[in-house]
């Protein structure tokens, strides 16, 4: 049975995976998908990263087909989103703006959870290499993200704007170093999301761009 500590980690787990499936849908609605696609594309943004995780931990098969309120969770966030498009189809068209900035706001929301409960699984389960560490945190925040951007046919967020992995690479390493020194793993979790949401906002209100390269056609 499942104390109080372990049903709050596991509510704060989906609700990154709920922030991801409306950030998948809106992704899938703006590129004019039918109601399966905003919903599997929902599902893609929100499991596609911890499958990934589990895969290079070796958990086998992924958690997601182990436990099936993921995939509901995702599912009922894409749904949700599409709904609430159908049925109020101008003023959801009329305000891209508006649902580009909400649409952020939750992808920075799943990034940061997803990228701090990367770390957590990879410390979980008893590994203290660093790299892997940061690197299965970038998979893990990132993933899903990428995926729903090759399936849509855009280069992915993660290699052109907004600090994407950059912000979940800094989850992982606050979540690391919190629960390094004997912070509450409850907090440790918060401080590292809030830190990748506030990078995200940041990057996002100042335009903060990696330099690139203009190649001139």
């Amino acid at each position: 049975m499942m104390n109080i500590t372990d049903i709050i980690l596991k509510s704060i787990e989906l609700l990154g995976v709920a922030a991801f499936g409306i950030a998948g849908a809106f992704e899938a609605i703006k590129k004019k998908a039918d109601a399966f696609g905003v919903v599997f594309l929902g599902i893609t943004t929100a499991v596609g990263g911890g499958v990934m995780r589990d895969v290079i931990l070796g958990i086998n098969p992924p958690r997601i087909f182990s436990d099936w309120i993921y995939v509901a969770v995702a599912a009922a966030a894409a749904l949700a989103v599409f709904f609430f498009a159908f049925i109020s189809n101008k003023k959801f068209t009329g305000n891209m703006d508006k649902i580009d900035h909400i649409n952020n706001i939750f992808d920075a929301v799943g990034v940061g959870l997803f990228a701090v409960y990367g770390a957590k699984t990879v410390i979980d389960m008893g590994y203290t290499n660093i790299l892997l560490i940061i690197f299965v945190s970038m998979i893990t925040g990132t993933g899903g993200g990428m995926l729903r951007d090759v399936i849509i046919s855009e280069v992915p967020f993660i290699l052109k704007k907004h600090i994407y992995a950059l912000a979940a690479i800094l989850g992982g390493v606050v979540y690391y170093l919190m629960i390094r020194i004997g912070l509450n793993e409850i907090l440790s979790i918060s401080l590292g999301a809030v830190s990748v949401f506030v990078l995200r906002m940041l990057a996002t209100h100042y335009r903060w761009n990696l330099p690139h390269i203009n190649i001139s056609s």
